[in-house]
């Protein structure tokens, strides 16, 4: 009965057209206040032990990190990098798109970053050479979403985030923990090249069958040219990755590393950003943390409220009892978490859904880490369709193309990653193969 009326109130206040964060906020205190004996100061106390958690510090520096790489060049020499080596194949600078987004990815953090980052610079090119406007939107729309999977991931945090602490008895009578920030990005690595080679595959395909220019074979001398200009900003993944499995420094240190040396090749060595540039990245960067960490700070009250009303518990009890096999289950969380998609942005889910749906997953014998993984991706799709696709607002502004058009522009590519999606759902390797090969 709590729970109804709760989401109830919820869904009630998001449909005034009021923010997420607010409606979180305000359900949660009308609730406890009127039909709850618990004291105001436990209120108080939890928005600041809310945010209190190590993890959360990297959201800030990964955001700061991705704002600096856009405006200072990285994505730009990324590109040429991409160019160089597959542009004279089908669908030469669509397929260069996929591969600059996955590199931007693997050191930004955010799905918006990497497409405007990318899509301000490739789109224009790929129109000036003969690539319909439609073809060039739906590439770098649905592989901006890649953003999000590739490790350093945002999304991964706001799961580790929502689920840290939570011990749940799994199946066989032991207690699993919640999955930490260093195995999510471990996790993400290979369902991101995979995903990455998927879009890849949609867009030469295309671009064959529809015979999209080609650009002419670069040279050994091209290549290496490319590379070496790029080099500053690959190593930044050398950097995180490397750093955070050879245990030189925690993903929350590696996402402050990755600031300063995105600061650094930003100003000093590739001089795309002046000085007098960084204080309009520190504010903007602040902007969007403040954003987060006040949606996070929400979301925590949200979870204590449900834990003290025993709702993932209830659930968890009611499904087992209904005889719900773990693949019944999976099924429905990826539409839940799908419908979830068309009104509210990731962040959101993650930070409501999770601590709700992972207790039940643990019971029913599901890996965290695998079942993080599952909901990355769903947030994936989610962000490239709409009403709320975030990819497709920012993918609108740089096109200039109306939502409708570029709904339908991004459609064959939504449909390879709705396939990955229950590829990823159920095989469970895909996600654990490197961590377990890692030892973690």
């Amino acid at each position: 009965m709590s729970a109804l009326i709760i989401f109830g109130l919820l869904i009630a206040l998001m449909l005034t057209g009021m923010p997420i964060s607010i409606s979180l906020g305000l359900t949660v205190l009308t609730f406890l206040f009127t039909m709850t004996q618990v004291p105001i100061d436990t209120v108080a106390l939890k928005l600041f032990t809310g945010i209190e958690k190590f993890e959360i510090m990297a959201i800030p520096f990964f955001i700061l990190a991705g704002n600096f790489l856009t405006h200072g060049g990285v994505a730009k020499r990324m590109i040429n990098f991409a160019t160089a080596m597959v542009g004279h194949w089908h669908g030469g600078l669509g397929l260069a798109g996929v591969i600059a987004c996955a590199l931007f990815a693997a050191v930004s953090g955010s799905s918006p970053a990497t497409v405007v980052a990318i899509g301000s610079v490739i789109l224009p090119a790929m129109v000036n050479q003969g690539f319909p406007k439609q073809f060039g939107a739906g590439v770098i729309t649905t592989s901006g979403a890649l953003g999000i999977l590739i490790p350093p991931s945002i999304v991964m945090v706001m799961y580790a985030v929502a689920t840290s602490g939570m011990v749940v008895t799994g199946p066989d009578g032991q207690p699993v923990s919640s999955a930490s920030v260093g195995e999510l990005f471990m996790a993400g690595v290979v369902p991101g090249l995979m995903l990455a080679g998927f879009l890849a595959f949609t867009t030469w395909n295309r671009a064959r069958k529809f015979g999209y220019p080609r650009l002419e074979k670069a040279s050994l001398r091209q290549r290496w040219t490319a590379f070496r200009e790029a080099a500053w900003g690959l190593m930044l993944i050398v950097v995180v990755i490397g750093g955070i499995y050879a245990g030189i420094f925690t993903p929350t240190e590696a996402a402050a590393m990755s600031a300063v040396y995105a600061f650094f090749i930003s100003v000093f060595v590739y001089k795309d950003l002046t000085l007098r540039d960084v204080p309009r990245v520190l504010l903007s960067s602040a902007n969007m943390s403040a954003m987060l960490l006040y949606i996070i700070t929400n979301a925590v009250l949200f979870s204590f409220l449900m834990a003290h009303e025993g709702i993932p518990q209830a659930l968890g009890e009611w499904m087992v009892n209904a005889g719900l096999s773990w693949w019944m289950f999976l099924i429905i969380v990826n539409i839940l978490l799908l419908a979830a998609g068309n009104f509210m942005e990731p962040s959101s889910i993650v930070l409501i859904m999770a601590p709700i749906l992972f207790p039940v997953a643990v019971r029913l014998g599901i890996d965290p880490v695998h079942f993080g993984i599952m909901i990355v991706v769903n947030m994936e799709v989610g962000m490239c369709h709409p009403p709320v696709g975030l990819n497709l607002y920012v993918a609108s502004g740089i096109t200039k193309m109306g939502i409708t058009e570029l709904t339908v522009a991004v459609w064959p590519w939504l449909l390879t990653m709705l396939a990955f999606l229950v590829l990823v759902t159920y095989v469970p390797a895909i996600s654990l193969a490197l961590p377990n090969l890692l030892g973690m």
